[in-house]
């Protein structure tokens, strides 16, 4: 049992704690009999008074329950009160004990002797309302922030909820967009070949977790899919070259993270251009790192492309942005033109894998 399932079960703590504090009250008292050099029957007088201590601060335990929700003031009060009417019991059935066992039986002759030294027992009950206080209050506080950790959590799965959802119906405008076109040029046949691979790459990304990571192979599948839509639609003018390592195919990904910068270089590298143009995406690892790159021969940042501005950010940039941030602490996300022409996505996250 871990500590804090320990803390979590209020009961088994508080009985733990209680039997621990009386054990150790007894345990302290018995090493400083050797100091006074008592005899060995005050042994018995050590256990008797840590049981009898435990046995009436049990009730308190009860009481300070029932007081919980009452005002600081009086809950001070009844604390106060309390720790001092069983201090008191407790220190006189102490001197008690003392006299029957240790003296013999031998009481003294005034009465006051009972009380001697019962302020000590007040001051230890006293702690003991304390620590209970101290406890409850560290569990309730431990409770909250666990509720507000729960929240929290839950409100950052709907934010990558509706980040992740939110590419499904950006892509899926622009490809039936691309289909009416078609249609508009009675291109029928080719029209009912994009609605195909359309169906088959919707099912493919609505049969994924939105929040789950997919290993890179599994990314590559579902962009093969969306290449396939966009190759009929441009055909010879569209290449892609894939350069992507073995251990990165296995690394852990952010399902749907690179269909938007794919699609975005086919608007501007592709469809812009006459001749068409080249895609080409490589993933690598190093050290602890998973290294992704998208990088077209189209205009390049300087003809608007990616425009960085966040007024000019589209929603496929903008929304990796956001999936990045909520899912790493450390990442980067860096845009770049490239030589002569062209653009280039770069993306560093942490190297995961799937659990074995």
């Amino acid at each position: 049992m871990n500590v804090q399932t320990l803390l979590d079960d209020r009961k088994k703590f508080f009985w733990i704690l209680h039997i621990v504090g009386w054990c150790s009250f007894a345990l302290v008292h018995y090493i400083g009999s050797f100091v006074d050099n008592f005899r060995d029957s005050y042994i018995f007088i050590i256990i008797s008074d840590a049981y009898i201590g435990a046995m009436l601060t049990l009730p308190l335990r009860y009481l300070y329950q029932k007081v919980w929700e009452m005002t600081p003031t009086k809950l001070i009060v009844t604390i106060l009160s309390a720790s001092f009417v069983v201090g008191i019991t407790w220190g006189v059935i102490k001197r008690f004990s003392f006299f029957e066992f240790y003296k013999f039986g031998s009481h003294p002759e005034d009465w006051t002797y009972y009380f001697h030294n019962t302020l000590g027992s007040f001051y230890i009950v006293l702690c003991w309302s304390g620590l209970y206080f101290g406890i409850k209050y560290y569990q309730m506080l431990q409770k909250e922030r666990q509720k507000v950790l729960t929240a929290a959590n839950m409100a950052n799965q709907a934010q990558l909820k509706m980040l992740r959802y939110q590419l499904n119906p950006h892509f899926l405008f622009n490809t039936l967009n691309a289909i009416s076109t078609l249609i508009m040029c009675e291109e029928n046949n080719t029209a009912n070949r994009m609605v195909s691979k359309l169906s088959e790459f919707l099912r493919h990304s609505l049969h994924t977790d939105p929040i789950k990571k997919v290993p890179l192979k599994q990314e590559i599948k579902a962009l093969s899919l969306y290449l396939e839509i966009e190759k009929i639609r441009f055909e010879d003018r569209l290449t892609v070259n894939w350069k992507v390592s073995e251990n990165a195919e296995q690394a852990l990904v952010p399902s749907l993270l690179l269909q938007p910068l794919i699609e975005n270089s086919i608007k501007y590298a592709i469809a812009a251009c006459d001749d068409g143009g080249v895609i080409s995406v490589s993933a690598e690892t190093f050290g602890h790192d998973l290294l992704l790159e998208v990088k077209d021969n189209g205009p390049g940042l300087d003809n608007g492309h990616y425009n960085t501005s966040q007024k000019g950010v589209g929603v496929g940039i903008t929304n990796i942005k956001e999936r990045l941030q909520n899912l790493y602490d450390d990442h980067s996300f860096v845009l770049s033109s490239v030589e002569p022409n062209g653009l280039k996505v770069n993306i560093r996250i942490p190297l995961e894998f799937e659990a074995e």
